[in-house]
C-alpha cells in the first residue's frame, strides 16, 4: 500500500519498534526520531528517514507516538525542541501509549490551541503480536479525524480498530482491558495451580484450556511461560498494580461495583511481599508478572520446575516455521 501521508513517528521500544516498521512496511512515508538513534537506525535501512530533534517532525501530517509515560507524551508534544516548540503543527496526534485519561484530556486541550487533533489509540497486544500481525487497537477522538487516521491504525493493528466515541473513552477502554488482563492471568495462575497438585502437567493442562471454548490468543500465548517458567517481560507487575489501581478508581467514581478486579489486586500485592524471598527482589520484580504463577504455588506449597516443554504460543512469525 502507498498513501500520501507523511508520518512521523516517536518510541522505539519493545512495542513502538515493530509498529513503525508495519508502518514503513505498509508504505508509508515514514520520518522516525528517537532518543536513542541507534535503535532507530534499521528502519532507515528499510526507507524510514531519521530526523535529530522531535521539532523535526512538526511537518508531518500525522504524529505517533508510542512512549512510556504521559510525562513522555507532553515532552515530545511540548518540551524543548519539542514537535511543538516552532510554528509549525502536524494536523493529527496519534497517541498509542497506555496514559491516564486525565493526563490525555490535558495534553487534547493544549493541542486543540494549537489547532490539532489527538486520537488517543491504546493497542492490546505486546511487541510479538505487532510482528505476527494479531494487533489491535481502541480509538477516540474527533471522528474525522479518526477516519483519516484509520488506514494508519490499521497498519499498525491489523487485527483492526475499534472507534469508542469522543474524548479519552479509549484511555478507559485500556484500563478496563488491562483489568481483565490481571483477572485472567490471576485465575489462570490458580486453575494451573489446582491442576498440577492433583497430578495434572501444566502442559497438558493448559493445552487442554487453549482448545477448549474458554481458550484465548491470549492463554495460548501465557502457556510457554507457565510451562517453563519463563519470565521473560512483557509487562511488568508493578505496571498491572497500576492499571488494576485506576481501573478501581474509576469504578469508585463511576459507582461500579468490582470485587473480582479488588481480590485480584490484593492477590497480586501478595507477589510484591513473595519476591522480598528472592535473592534480588527489585530484579525480579522486573520481570514478567506471570511469574505471580510462583505465588500462587507458593501459597500453595508446591514446588515449581521448569517442564522444559516448548509450546506454540501462536505467534510466530512465518519464516519462522521454514
Amino acid at each position: 500500500m502507498m498513501s500520501s501521508l507523511k508520518i512521523g513517528w516517536v518510541g522505539m521500544g519493545r512495542m513502538g519498534y515493530p509498529m513503525a516498521e508495519r508502518l514503513v512496511d505498509a508504505g508509508f512515508d515514514t520520518y522516525v526520531w528517537n532518543r536513542t538513534r541507534s535503535k532507530a537506525e534499521p528502519l532507515a535501512a528499510k526507507g524510514a528517514t531519521l530526523v535529530d530533534t522531535p521539532r523535526d517532525l512538526a511537518g508531518v501530517d500525522v504524529l505517533g507516538t508510542m512512549v512510556s509515560t504521559g510525562k513522555d507524551v507532553e515532552q515530545v508534544y511540548f518540551g524543548e525542541n519539542g514537535v511543538l516548540s516552532g510554528d509549525r503543527t502536524p494536523k493529527i496526534f496519534l497517541d498509542c501509549s497506555s496514559i491516564s485519561s486525565e493526563h490525555s484530556a490535558e495534553i487534547r486541550a493544549r493541542l486543540t490551541e494549537r489547532g490539532a487533533d489527538l486520537i488517543a489509540s491504546p493497542v492490546s497486544g505486546n511487541g510479538k503480536c505487532v510482528k505476527a500481525g494479531k494487533l489491535s487497537a481502541v480509538a477516540s477522538g474527533p471522528k474525522a479525524a479518526f477516519d483519516k487516521v484509520e488506514p494508519v491504525i490499521s497498519a499498525i493493528a491489523a487485527n483492526g480498530a475499534s472507534y469508542v466515541g469522543e474524548g479519552e473513552l479509549a484511555r478507559f477502554c485500556k484500563i478496563a482491558h488491562n483489568v481483565f488482563l490481571g483477572v485472567v492471568t490471576q485465575n489462570l495462575a490458580e486453575i494451573t495451580i489446582l491442576a498440577e497438585k492433583a497430578g495434572v502437567p501444566r502442559a497438558a493442562f493448559l493445552d487442554f484450556m487453549n482448545n477448549s471454548v474458554m481458550g484465548s490468543v491470549y492463554t495460548r500465548y501465557k502457556t510457554n511461560a507457565f510451562v517453563n517458567l519463563d519470565w521473560t517481560t512483557t509487562f511488568t507487575p508493578e505496571l498491572l498494580r497500576k492499571d488494576l489501581d485506576l481501573g478501581l478508581g474509576s469504578g469508585r467514581n463511576l459507582g461500579v461495583p468490582m470485587p473480582v478486579t479488588a481480590a485480584t489486586r490484593e492477590a497480586l500485592q501478595a507477589h510484591f511481599g513473595a519476591a522480598t524471598l528472592k535473592e534480588d527482589p527489585e530484579a525480579y520484580l522486573q520481570m514478567d508478572f506471570a511469574a505471580l504463577l510462583e505465588t500462587v504455588a507458593l501459597a500453595s506449597g508446591l514446588e515449581l520446575k521448569s517442564e522444559e516443554t516448548p509450546y506454540p504460543t501462536g505467534l510466530e512469525l512465518p519464516q519462522a516455521a521454514e
